[in-house]
């Protein structure tokens, strides 16, 4: 088993690296690409020093079985056919094919088999804020279909990358110190600070982001149940949060709902009021499952239940994601 790592400098490329050493992935031989201000670099994997090699127009990816590639869409579209070309199985974290009616969408909890159907060998990783909320709806949709949903999301300053955490963590020093926030990669200073606006708005005034959730939510579950989302930036290094609200066919109960989430795939409940328990990112960074806590009845429509719900965006919400796709392409013989 050969598997590639596409990006392996950014934030998400080392979040790949931890987690196949984490889920000891069965593979035989890791190769690293990026950029050309990337190579050379070296990285750490079981032990041994591996050099990142420039991604290039060549046949580098000849014999590699499987790339887990999150370089930004612009590489992504540029570099699939070098990728594919000698049957590499692409797994892509970035927006580049999520819409393609030939490119499937995939939440391993949720439709792991249309992993199957991949016409162009191109598997697409959802945004990190649709991941964490499909995971939490499927065990509820299972018990009745979900006909709506309305989210409310908190999202890391790390969604926006690297440069998101450094920016949010020099802030942090600059206000306290009394000076001016440098304001770069956010349209507002962040630190002590909340940002309704995360990706560029549309013409109906939702962001890209919030048209995201409803888009991806639809692909991915084979529903047709709308996702009305606001997104929001917080000042939190790492970790979403989502506020959701689903209603369903039929009126469910609260213990119905528990019970479901307890056997659910990827979720944990950590929901206990009365002792002041309930998901946070302080508690859920670093983590692989979804946390859910708060979990109610919506006072507002019978067939309503709202609860929150916290996950690692860099983890579940990207790296792990990817990575759970591969296993079970290995598991169910897809990689030879």
């Amino acid at each position: 088993m050969k598997v590639a790592i596409v990006g392996a400098s950014g934030a998400v490329g080392q979040e790949f690296l931890r987690v196949l050493e984490e889920r000891n992935f069965p593979l035989d031989e890791l190769v690293l690409f990026g950029s050309g201000r990337s190579a050379g670099k070296e990285y750490e994997f079981r032990g041994k020093k591996l050099k990142v090699k420039e991604l290039q127009h060549n046949d580098d990816f000849k014999g590699i079985d499987i790339a887990l590639t999150s370089a930004g869409a612009s590489i992504s579209k540029e570099f699939a056919s070098t990728i594919t070309k000698y049957g590499t199985i692409m797994i892509d974290n970035s927006s580049a094919f999520r819409y393609d009616d030939d490119v499937p969408l995939v939440v391993p909890e949720v439709n792991a088999s249309d992993a199957k159907n991949r016409p162009r060998n191109i598997i697409a990783n959802p945004n990190c804020s649709t991941i964490q909320m499909v995971v939490a709806l499927k065990p509820i949709n299972d018990l009745s279909p979900v006909t709506r949903v309305h989210v409310s999301t908190y999202q890391a300053a790390s969604g926006a990358g690297a440069q998101g955490i450094a920016e949010l963590e020099q802030q942090i020093k600059e206000v306290a110190n009394g000076e001016e926030p440098t304001i770069s990669k956010f349209p507002y200073q962040l630190a002590m600070n909340i940002i309704p606006h995360i990706d560029v708005f549309l013409d109906n005034d939702y962001t890209k982001e919030e048209m995201k959730m409803n888009w991806e939510t639809k692909k991915i579950m084979h529903t047709q149940a709308e996702v009305s989302a606001t997104c929001v930036r917080i000042p939190v290094a790492r970790a979403h949060s989502e506020a959701i609200w689903v209603e369903t066919e039929k009126p469910l109960s609260i213990e119905e709902v528990r019970a479901a989430f307890e056997k659910a795939e990827g979720i944990t409940i950590f929901d206990n009021p009365a002792e002041k328990q309930y998901p946070m990112p302080l508690f859920v960074s670093g983590k692989d499952d979804v946390y859910v806590g708060r979990i109610r009845k919506d006072i507002t429509t019978p067939n309503g239940i709202t609860f929150w719900c916290v996950g690692d965006q860099i983890k579940k919400g990207a790296a792990l994601n990817t990575v759970q796709i591969a296993e079970y392409l290995i598991k169910e013989g897809e990689v030879k």
